[in-house]
C-alpha cells in the first residue's frame, strides 16, 4: 500500500473467505500501529466490536452517536438501532 495518513475500508470482508478476513484484520492492526487513521466502514457488527476503537453510528447523514471500546456486539445493536 501507498504510504498515507488516512486509509478508508468499506465493507472489505464482504463477500471473503476466513483466511482473507484474519489477512484484512491484521493490516488493519497494522495500520493503525503504526499511526494511521483507518475508517472502517460495515454492517458486520461483530467485526466492528472486534476491531474499532471508537464508532460512530450515522443517521440520516449524521453522527447519531459516538462510542468508545471496548463495546460488544449487542452495544452496537442497540444503538445502531435508535437506543
Amino acid at each position: 500500500l501507498a504510504e498515507a495518513d488516512v486509509y478508508l475500508f468499506d465493507e472489505p470482508t464482504k463477500g471473503v473467505d476466513v483466511g482473507a478476513k484474519k489477512d484484512i484484520f491484521s493490516l488493519i492492526a497494522e495500520l493503525a500501529a503504526r499511526g494511521k487513521a483507518v475508517i472502517y466502514a460495515s454492517s458486520e457488527l461483530s467485526e466492528i466490536a472486534g476491531i474499532a476503537d471508537r464508532v460512530y453510528v450515522l443517521y440520516d447523514g449524521s453522527i447519531a452517536r459516538e462510542m468508545t471500546a471496548p463495546m460488544t456486539e449487542e452495544e452496537l445493536l442497540y444503538h445502531s438501532t435508535g437506543g
